[in-house]
């Protein structure tokens, strides 16, 4: 492995690599460590492009700390529908409370008060005391292991605790003093556009002339992951049930599961797939009948698949029509007309679309 000593070279050239090829983008115009905490939530589990249009219609909406604080959580999970993950938006409501309510409504200016804020783990701090306040502290993602994998030759898993501490250490003996908000957001864009996970361009890369990986053509092995993360499949069939009146029926989700808090359908779940016969034929099915006095079934959607991080979905709809309902705790009777001012799971919408 290459020696992890004496590394100002890193620092020189991903700095002058990213002074003419990072990406401007809203955030880095900012020193508002509340608009760049909105960024690096969002950013979490979403890519820039995707996340970009919900960043700035998310904080027009919710341009400060207070704003978003004293917002109800159903508006803040329907402006943040459609970028999955919902717990990262109740965490940005409660951590917003957190902070009008015991720090003054000012944002927390130090690595450690912004780790204590509700889901804000070591990069996100990181990367907020960086960008901010300038202060020294690596941020370590996805991209920057890869990139620092590659480049110091390093197969320690990053999925592991030794590992972990072991890139935490090095990021901080690289980290620029002078410019660290620039440096973390240098490795962020180096491992998005050029040391991808797959067909990095090299040719393009900064730090070609150093990498381990590069010069024992090692670029497909690294970074190396020890956890192999189970797929688990779930078959749900939801009932878009139709009501005297253009109404229809949905339901919150409240259970310890995907989607808390956000609005679907009745939905049956399977642990194999069923055809019609199969599915009228079940308990929960004749249940629904009698809660709603019969359904009608008038129209059913090809199976959409659905990919989460641990689960895969096979979903299908069902639209049927009723003449009585008697609902229960977590559902409500809406105007269809009506339904568009509720947060749907990103599926819920591909399934409207393929009626």
């Amino acid at each position: 492995m290459t020696n992890k000593t004496n590394n100002n070279w890193f620092g020189d050239l991903v700095l002058a690599w990213y002074a003419k090829n990072g990406r401007q983008l809203p955030w880095r115009e900012t020193k508002d460590a509340y608009r760049i905490w909105i960024s690096e939530i969002i950013l979490q589990q979403t890519q820039v492009a995707q996340g970009l249009p919900y960043y700035l219609r998310f904080t027009e909406r919710f341009p400060t700390v207070k704003a978003l604080a004293e917002a109800n959580e159903d508006e803040v999970l329907k402006y943040w529908q459609g970028l999955g993950y919902y717990s990262r938006a109740r965490n940005l409501h409660a951590a917003a409370q957190y902070v009008c309510n015991e720090l003054g409504g000012q944002m927390p200016t130090d690595y450690e008060g912004l780790h204590a804020m509700k889901g804000v783990g070591d990069y996100t701090a990181a990367d907020i005391a960086a960008l901010a306040y300038n202060l020294p502290h690596a941020a370590i993602d996805g991209n920057v292991y890869r990139v620092l994998s590659r480049v110091f030759g390093i197969d320690t898993p990053i999925d592991s605790t030794k590992g972990k501490k072991e890139f935490a250490q090095l990021g901080a003996q690289l980290i620029s003093t002078t410019e660290p908000g620039n440096f973390n957001q240098s490795l962020m864009d180096l491992g998005a556009t050029v040391c991808t996970p797959k067909n990095a361009l090299c040719e393009q890369c900064p730090l070609n002339g150093k990498c381990y990986a590069l010069q024992n053509n090692q670029i497909d092995n690294l970074p190396v992951k020890e956890k192999k993360t189970k797929v688990r499949d779930r078959h749900f069939y939801y009932f878009k049930i139709e009501l005297p009146g253009n109404d229809m029926v949905i339901r919150q989700r409240t259970d310890k599961d995907i989607w808390i808090g956000l609005f679907d359908f009745p939905m049956i779940e399977s642990e194999t797939e069923l055809d019609a016969n199969a599915l009228a034929k079940t308990p929960a099915f004749e249940q629904l009948c009698q809660r709603f006095n019969g359904l009608t079934i008038t129209h059913c959607t090809t199976t959409v698949k659905h990919q989460l991080s641990h689960q895969t979905l096979y979903a299908t709809l069902l639209t049927c029509q009723a003449t009585n309902a008697r609902l229960e705790s977590n559902e409500l009777r809406i105007g269809q007309s009506q339904f568009d001012n509720y947060a749907i799971p990103k599926l819920i919408e591909k399934l409207i679309e393929a009626v």
